[in-house]
């Protein structure tokens, strides 16, 4: 649920539809967690047509085209939109801390994102793989999760789930940071000014630059497997996360001025454009293994353009959603209920979907379009199916 509580009055940005804190949900909030769990959705079917990351199921029959393509819409994607779900994810942890306190709080947090991550990870993702993908390479089922699964897909976190550990990891950080702090004075919440344009940049370069120190070590799409954490994105998700907890603290997205949120916004779509005519420049077509890590100019490249991108796509979908999406009819209170259980199933939902599409052949970014159509409204009517399970609603 997003809900936020706060001292009544607070200003609102010029020109800005938004509402006051003390006014209950934020709607552009909820519209752009649903925004971001269709790009998922879009994102990982995209990879089953394009090989443009890491999937269970591939149909392999992608072209240069469809390849290019989905390379440039996948890295698009990974440069903004985890790192923008921690942010609005960690806006509403402050609040919710300090009405239910360091037990309750956390005790919820396992309850919503423990019970689903451990019932993913160890039930609904093994039956998943070994009977519907026939991947038990010949195999008894307990035997191949013991012998084969964990050691290929990892303890937990399998798939998608990785961001929901990640969540859950962040939060009980928080309890820790919390408690330890615990005889400050209260942490207050106050209504600061959105920071400056010179600020957000630099911001911005640190972020690239601490990305690309990590990635001397941690080398892109290199995942620590028991736990599925691909650790050459986590200077972004942390420091999204920690601005998430600040932006809450400081009023910061009712307070984003139209005007800060426009230039980024353009920044943003400045630097989506430039990526192809970038990437052949340095080299992607001859080498790619250079942008992934080490001391290359090429992965500070990379680095420092996911950066930039980031906090342009973060600044700029807050700012576009406030300004014209702060609202919601019938369905999209449907979807916004939703929006957490699709995230949760659409890995079975669209590779099944997908296995069955397998004798339509047509050329492959036309095949992505057409399942695309099914399956975003199939996640989101599964999902609603699932919780009106009894009891389901309680975790879901």
């Amino acid at each position: 649920m997003t809900t936020v509580n706060a001292s009544p009055g607070a200003s609102q940005p010029k020109a800005a539809a938004s509402p006051s804190r003390g006014s209950g949900r934020l709607l552009f909030v909820d519209n752009i967690r649903i925004f971001l769990t269709v790009l998922v959705i879009l994102h990982h079917l995209m990879v089953i047509y394009a090989g443009s990351g890491g999937w269970i199921f591939y149909e392999g029959r992608q072209d240069d085209i469809t390849a290019a393509v989905g390379g440039w819409l996948c890295s698009v994607n990974q440069a903004y939109f985890m790192g923008l779900f921690l942010l609005i994810s960690a806006y509403f942890v402050p609040g919710s801390y300090d009405r239910k306190g360091p037990v309750r709080f956390f005790v919820d947090r396992l309850i919503r994102l423990g019970i689903p991550l451990a019932v993913y990870s160890w039930i609904v993702r093994p039956l998943f793989i070994y009977f519907a993908l026939h991947m038990g390479e010949g195999m008894s089922f307990w035997g191949w999760v013991r012998l084969v699964y964990f050691r290929r897909y990892g303890i937990l976190g399998g798939g998608p789930l990785w961001f929901i550990e990640a969540l859950l990891l962040f939060s009980a950080v928080y309890v820790v940071v919390r408690l330890l702090s615990a005889r400050r004075p209260p942490h207050l919440v106050s209504d600061m000014p959105f920071p400056r344009n010179g600020w957000i940049a630099l911001f911005a370069l640190l972020l690239g630059a601490a990305t690309f120190l990590v990635r001397l070590a941690f080398r892109v799409n290199e995942t620590f497997g028991p736990l599925n954490f691909q650790f050459a994105n986590f200077v972004q998700y942390i420091a999204l996360f920690v601005i998430g907890l600040a932006a809450y603290r400081r009023n910061w997205l009712l307070h984003l001025p139209d005007k800060t949120g426009r230039l980024w916004l353009w920044i943003a779509v400045g630097l989506i454009l430039a990526y192809p005519p970038l990437a052949l420049l340095a080299g992607a077509q001859e080498n790619s293994d250079l942008f992934l890590g080490g001391w290359y100019w090429q992965s500070m490249l990379l680095a420092q353009w996911e950066a930039f991108l980031c906090v342009g796509m973060c600044v700029g979908l807050i700012y576009l959603f406030r300004r014209h999406w702060n609202h919601q009819g019938r369905l999209a209170r449907e979807f916004s209920r939703s929006a957490y259980t699709a995230y949760l199933i659409h890995e079975p939902v669209i590779t099944v979907l997908a296995v069955q599409a397998m004798g339509i052949i047509i050329y492959p970014l036309a095949k992505f379009a057409l399942v695309a159509i099914v399956a975003v409204p199939l996640c989101f009517a599964v999902s609603a199916l699932i919780r009106r399970v009894p009891y389901f609603d309680r975790v879901l």
